[in-house]
């Protein structure tokens, strides 16, 4: 049995400020790295066999921080766990998006499957790749446990195509900064079965961020 571990990166100052990342490269803020030694110290006796991550630098230093607890294990970059490309609304704040462009904001929020980002890219286009990513993975690996660190709507999207659900179910998924979800893979069947999910008991020493989930 194959043990997929799912978790978002830490927190970014664009994370509180509700500014749209992207592909912007922002680091982790102080809080962010507290987060992310947190869950690394909560993940410490488990043995990973891999972890891919997102080569976005916020997502590349949570997964450092994990793999300096595996004793250095070499990280897996992949470009398919890349951020959700909002196009002409990276870097902007989201009170200025919901000005600028309110019906599309406004069905952002109701139906985010129908929403091409203008400049950017589609929940779909997201599905394909992530696909094409946790492909690759299962290939390699028939046992053992495999980490994967990325984005909030990435991680979504994929959570949702391992279960089985349409896109339309976005808005029933939370996920926060380093939270852990995890699936256990049955190859035989094909099947992925969630045991744990949103997991951040780890981090009830840290002040709850008031936008973990942007």
């Amino acid at each position: 049995m194959l043990q997929i571990i799912i978790t978002r990166h830490g927190e970014t100052d664009w994370n509180v400020q509700k500014i749209f990342r992207g592909h912007a490269d922002i680091d982790l803020n102080l809080n962010g790295r507290k987060q992310a030694e947190l869950l690394a110290q909560y993940l410490k006796d488990m043995k990973f066999d891999a972890i891919y991550t997102s080569p976005l630098e916020r997502a590349l230093r949570t997964a450092q921080i994990v793999a300096e607890q595996q004793h250095r294990l070499r990280l897996e970059t992949d470009l398919d766990l890349v951020d959700f490309d909002y196009g002409e609304w990276q870097g902007v704040a989201e009170e200025d998006v919901k000005k600028k462009y309110a019906e599309l904001y406004d069905r952002w929020q109701k139906e985010p499957f129908r929403v091409k980002m203008p400049g950017g890219e589609s929940l779909n286009e997201v599905k394909k790749r992530v696909q094409r990513a946790l492909n690759q993975i299962t290939a390699e690996y028939e046992s053992g446990t495999v980490l994967i660190v990325s984005h909030r709507i990435v991680m979504k999207v994929l959570i949702l195509s391992l279960l089985g659900l349409e896109l339309s179910r976005m808005a029933n998924i939370k996920l926060d900064a380093c939270g852990l979800t995890i699936f256990n893979y049955e190859k035989a069947t094909s099947r992925f079965i969630m045991t744990r999910f949103n997991e951040t008991c780890f981090l009830n020493s840290l002040k709850k961020s008031p936008a973990e989930d942007f």
